[in-house]
């Protein structure tokens, strides 16, 4: 029998569970398919594209080594698919579970559909913690577990379907993306990512716990491996394990907490995905319905100043700078400028949540879009967290080094009032002119916000809401295992 396998983003072939499940099944037709309209998607970029397109070089590469071509086909997924069975007499296709965007989501439903229609089976094998059609989350915790402890899975031998035509992975010009200028974007690719690992559970990753906060520090100090996990050229798995390995070799001390803290978001990571299978519309519906009345549009003025760093609050414009040039923030930086453009510039999340969406390299959906409720307010069993983009501004970037690297107009202004230049005596001479004068006043932006979610909160409607959100979505887990609120994408 012929199968098709359909790479999505599970982008390996070490430790891959639908993989060796084709393996044994018949002679295997390796597959990713290019969606052009999925490339337009407002919470997609070139520089996602760059990435994946990295990592499937990787993988056809691997798969190369197992004598099983990587098919690239360019164009809408049905009508690939049903070109590729008829032409192969497929009557079998395999890929893992996915829980992505409400793009994928749709597609996955059409494909389905046309699968039964046509007689093919489709099977879908789960490739992590996440549960599909979840009864109750009251045993969630101890079967992402197990998932997790079972045996890696070494790559498959394969007997590949004969006569295939790998076909070209397409460049960023070629699918007509918009230009996405990012310097200094992570390279995709397994090796790439097993080189991260290694220095980090070996190098970077013993002042993980302390120097996670500061863009100064988290760039080394972070794992790096969120793209890497998301685009699936390493595993879960393999991380949680290698992990874990090297956490019994250092019990205590420095890297003893370093990789406690670092295990506790790998398990997060699962949670927040979870909550998207379970719900999908959580991309695009307030989790907690009451809270659709608080933001009805957005300024425009607003949002292009929050998206182009020209909000006249320096290290919140610090902080989107360096992201539109690197791909990537650490967890602190993503929740204050979710929670800035939610709470201080009083914007829709949907909007803001697909700005940074398609300027994360790591952008993981079942991650990004409950995070971004989180930080705006919207789940209802989250405290309204409101961060001062000034005191945050002292707190991790207190020599100002940061900050005047990604601001370059304010080089003039004293160390002093580099946060709040709108202090200095001489700000006339700068702001203005050289740099924005601040478009909201933080103190009164802060108030105004924090009186209108909690103003909703103390409705009877959003109370009864409570329960059910809470039932559904709230974890299970020990309370010491919970991260930060501030963690926006669990970047790792």
């Amino acid at each position: 029998m012929n199968v098709l396998i359909w790479f999505k983003r599970d982008l390996r072939a070490h430790d891959h569970p639908a993989l060796s499940h084709a393996a044994g099944l018949g002679a295997v037709l390796p597959l990713y398919i290019v969606e052009p309209n999925y490339w337009t998607l407002p919470d997609t970029s070139a520089r996602q594209w760059a990435f994946t397109a990295e990592c499937l070089a990787d993988l056809r590469a691997q798969l190369a080594t197992l004598a099983a071509p990587l098919l690239v086909r360019v164009g809408e997924a049905q009508n690939v698919l049903e070109r590729l069975c008829r032409q192969h007499n497929i009557t079998r296709i395999v890929s893992h579970e996915e829980t992505g965007n409400a793009f994928t989501y749709a597609r996955d439903r059409t494909i389905a559909a046309w699968a039964r229609s046509a007689g093919i089976i489709w099977d879908e094998v789960p490739q992590s913690g996440v549960i599909r059609r979840l009864a109750s989350r009251n045993q969630w915790q101890s079967r992402r577990d197990a998932f997790m402890a079972a045996p890696q899975l070494e790559p498959p031998a394969l007997n590949a379907v004969p006569g295939l035509e790998p076909g070209l992975i397409p460049t960023t010009r070629a699918l007509r993306l918009t230009e996405d200028k990012c310097a200094h974007r992570q390279m995709g690719g397994r090796s790439q990512g097993i080189d991260l690992l290694d220095s980090f559970l070996t190098q970077r990753g013993a002042p993980y716990r302390s120097a996670m906060s500061s863009p100064l520090t988290a760039e080394r100090a972070c794992s790096r491996l969120s793209p890497h996990i998301a685009l699936g050229s390493l595993s879960l798995r393999e991380v949680v394990q290698a992990t874990q390995a090297r956490a019994a070799e250092y019990p205590g001390g420095r890297w003893g907490g370093a990789l406690s803290s670092f295990q506790a978001r790998l398990a997060w990571r699962d949670h927040f995905i979870q909550k998207l299978e379970d719900q999908p519309n959580i991309e695009t519906s307030c989790l907690q319905s009451s809270a659709e009345l608080l933001r009805r549009s957005s300024d425009p003025a607003r949002l292009h100043a929050w998206e182009n760093g020209e909000t006249g609050l320096p290290f919140l414009d610090a902080c989107l700078r360096y992201l539109a040039a690197t791909g990537w923030l650490n967890f602190r930086a993503r929740a204050m400028v979710m929670a800035c453009a939610s709470y201080h510039l009083w914007l829709d999340w949907r909007v803001t949540g697909a700005v940074l969406a398609r300027r994360f390299t790591d952008y993981e959906p079942g991650i990004h879009w409950p995070q971004v409720q989180m930080q705006s307010g919207t789940t209802g069993i989250n405290i309204p967290r409101i961060y001062n983009p000034v005191k945050q501004g002292f707190d991790q970037d207190p020599t100002g080094a940061f900050t005047r690297r990604w601001i370059p107009e304010l080089s003039a202004v004293p160390d002093a009032y580099l946060q709040a230049p709108w202090r200095w005596s001489g700000a006339g001479r700068v702001l203005g002119r050289r740099y924005p004068e601040p478009i909201v006043d933080v103190t009164t932006a802060q108030r105004d916000a924090r009186e209108a979610v909690w103003g909703m909160r103390r409705k009877p409607a959003a109370r009864a809401e409570l329960v059910e959100i809470i039932e559904r979505h709230a974890s299970r887990a020990p309370k010491r295992t919970q991260p930060s609120h501030g963690q926006l994408s669990l970047d790792l």
